[in-house]
């Protein structure tokens, strides 16, 4: 199995069983995530060197705009798709493995889990899991410290209170709140 086979994989939501051809590939693409994230947080990097380390990561370019504050770890990298814009601030982690994908101008908080990969509820098969993408739409801003759990889609717009833990999909143009989180307010723009 090449890499590419397997992130398809991945993204079409395929189960990674303990063990297995999957599970040993997952390893060995995260430690080319753990080495490039090792050197986003070993020293100081311009914007530019950021954005070229980002784009090593992912294994594709870096859209217009993007900037971030590290410390930033991923668990395999090239599962992440950015929008134009993205700001991820410093000590987020990004469990890509499922597939993370952030719209345009997306805001990213302080200390923010992005988690896409679930393990088993069978204890005999624990060790497996199984990916569903995270997609945040345009303009999503995600507070500090907040979790989104795997298979989430945020709305356009929306945005998630700090520490929040978001368990279901979230509508656009809402905040949302809490553990799990719920929506307590809606946005409405004024012209």
């Amino acid at each position: 199995m090449t890499h590419e086979e397997y992130l398809e994989r991945l993204l079409a939501g395929e189960a990674i069983e303990a063990g297995s051809e999957m599970h040993l590939m997952m390893h060995e693409i995260s430690q080319e995530a753990i080495r490039i994230c090792m050197d986003i947080n070993g020293t100081y990097h311009t914007p530019d060197e950021l954005a070229a380390l980002m784009r090593e990561l992912t294994g594709r370019e870096v859209p217009a705009g993007f900037s971030m504050f590290p410390p930033f770890n991923a668990d395999c990298g090239k599962n992440i798709f950015l929008g134009e814009g993205v700001f991820i601030n410093s000590g987020c982690k990004f469990q890509d493995q499922g597939g993370i994908f952030l719209g345009d101008r997306c805001l990213i908080g302080h200390n923010v889990v992005l988690a896409t990969l679930n393990h088993h509820m069978d204890p005999k098969h624990r060790g497996g899991m199984t990916p569903r993408p995270i997609r945040l739409g345009n303009d999503v801003w995600i507070g500090s410290g907040s979790i989104v759990l795997p298979g989430v889609t945020i709305g356009n717009g929306a945005v998630v209170a700090a520490g929040s833990v978001v368990t279901k999909d979230v509508e656009a143009d809402t905040v949302v709140a809490g553990n799990p989180a719920r929506i307590i307010k809606r946005i409405h723009e004024s012209s």
